[in-house]
């Protein structure tokens, strides 16, 4: 079976989108997608890459199209809980960190639900400490372990080991998925992920 990894930034409302599509992908392939959380504003600095908004702000119509294609994409995937997030864009590190730490704990896939709810579905200011906790609390996770655990140095390395990790092997941004060696940018090649896997998974049956 095809190994796929998904390199995600809570602060990127496009993983959240993926994150959203990923499980019609698994169900349809059997493939389970490996989550790695990789801080974007490192993957920024590593690779001398900047925000959307930034990057593309004196172009004229390109982010009123990027724009279009986001509401066309949660059209055809019914993503009606999808929100932008008032607060946007978010510091991203404390929940990144937080991520590691759930992983340590047991509890990253249910962490990683409850923070791209609060991100993306209830439009929380997920970098303020109070917020947050009350974000994780409220799903039934001890924000005071994760808080705890996120501080501690081998949280720390373990993070910038992910962001370095996804930059060795060309990620520039978020989302980002590795098919075995093979390298998909956006929510937009979801579908190029799916034929990927099928195919290697059809060579290796």
């Amino acid at each position: 079976m095809a190994k796929v990894v998904f390199y995600f930034d809570f602060g990127s409302p496009n993983a959240y989108l993926s994150h959203r599509v990923i499980p019609q992908i698994e169900q349809r392939t059997g493939v389970r997608f490996t989550y790695v959380p990789a801080l974007l504003g490192g993957i920024f600095k590593l690779t001398n890459n900047q925000s959307p908004a930034i990057a593309f702000g004196g172009i004229k119509n390109k982010l009123e199209y990027e724009g279009l294609e986001t509401k066309r994409f949660v059209a055809r995937h019914e993503l009606t809980r999808f929100r932008h997030n008032p607060h946007f864009p978010v510091n991203t590190l404390m929940a990144m960190r937080g991520a590691v730490a759930a992983q340590e704990l047991g509890v990253f896939d249910r962490y990683v639900e409850a923070v791209f709810v609060a991100m993306w579905e209830s439009g929380l200011k997920m970098d303020d400490p109070a917020v947050f906790a009350g974000a994780l609390d409220a799903a039934d996770l001890s924000s005071a372990q994760i808080i705890e655990l996120s501080g501690a140095d081998r949280t720390k390395q373990a993070l910038l080991k992910n962001t370095e990790d996804a930059v060795a092997n060309g990620v520039f941004g978020s989302p980002s998925f590795l098919v075995d060696s093979e390298l998909f940018f956006g929510k937009d090649r979801l579908r190029d992920v799916e034929e990927e896997i099928t195919k290697q998974t059809a060579t290796t049956a």
